[in-house]
């Protein structure tokens, strides 16, 4: 999700190149982010920056990359064909690396299964503190991950697929023309429920100019197992999201005041 891990690299920029430094003990970032930039340049060329070197051995690992041309989705209102490019560059990336070759690829970062256990360390720390409608949807949201089963992976009826890792639509570039994808330090092996649900409840996604879920999920054909799957990870990124945006600090807010309780409404209506 990415949420949680604020400051984990640097970005130096060139005319032509994106040179991104990891902090040291970097827990594989660079790795994943080179690996992600390799195979999607090599399964779905210029969908992605061009690889151009890295260098795990240094403190402070480096990846540079080309420098893409385009403006972050994020914080624009998505017209027809925004979205339509958007979808376009997912179900590229998504159908890109063959399925064999991502059997090989580590499973991602931040999949349901370590969700779910976070979710329990952060209920002890902070549904004492909250209160309110946040309270309450904390208490449902709760109650319905303990008899969810997202405590297991993805089961055989969903077909694994190499996943960015992050939903926050600042990473997708709209030139007028396409959309291309940047950052995959949290990139592996998913499935595309997890990661389109990943996008749809991203606070990128509605905070500002709400992305028009139904319409950019209607643009998928998902087969049964991956729809029931992705109205239950929207569920659980949804309460995960609730906890992140509980934990912000009132005196340095990364968000708008009353995003919490937005948040808050908008799992009850998932869990409803």
């Amino acid at each position: 999700m990415s949420s949680g891990r604020w400051g984990t690299h640097g970005i130096e920029m060139t005319a032509d190149r994106v040179i991104k430094r990891f902090a040291s003990g970097d827990d594989g970032r660079a790795e994943r982010e080179w690996r992600g930039l390799t195979l999607l340049s090599a399964h779905a060329p210029g969908l992605v920056p061009e690889p151009c070197e890295a260098d795990f051995a240094v403190e402070g690992p480096v990846v540079a990359m080309s420098r893409l041309v385009g403006v972050p989705l994020r914080g624009t209102a998505l017209g027809k064909r925004e979205l339509e490019a958007l979808v376009e560059a997912l179900a590229a990336l998504y159908a890109a690396v063959p399925s064999d070759v991502v059997r090989k690829v580590p499973l991602r970062p931040g999949r349901p299964s370590e969700l779910v256990g976070h979710l329990g360390m952060w209920a002890v720390e902070m549904r004492p503190r909250a209160g309110g409608l946040v309270r309450r949807a904390m208490d449902a949201g709760l109650g319905w991950v303990a008899h969810s089963g997202l405590e297991a992976d993805a089961s055989q009826e969903v077909p694994e697929v190499f996943g960015p890792g992050d939903g926050n639509l600042a990473n997708y570039l709209w030139d007028g023309t396409r959309v291309q994808v940047v950052d995959f330090e949290d990139s592996g092996r998913s499935d595309r429920a997890f990661e389109l649900a990943e996008i749809t409840e991203h606070v990128g996604s509605w905070v500002e100019h709400p992305l028009d879920v139904p319409a950019f999920l209607g643009q998928f054909d998902l087969s049964p197992a991956e729809t029931a799957r992705l109205h239950e990870c929207r569920r659980l990124l949804a309460l995960v999201w609730l906890f992140l945006l509980a934990r912000d600090d009132p005196e340095h807010p990364r968000n708008p005041p009353g995003t919490a309780e937005k948040q808050a409404g908008r799992l009850l209506e998932l869990l409803e």
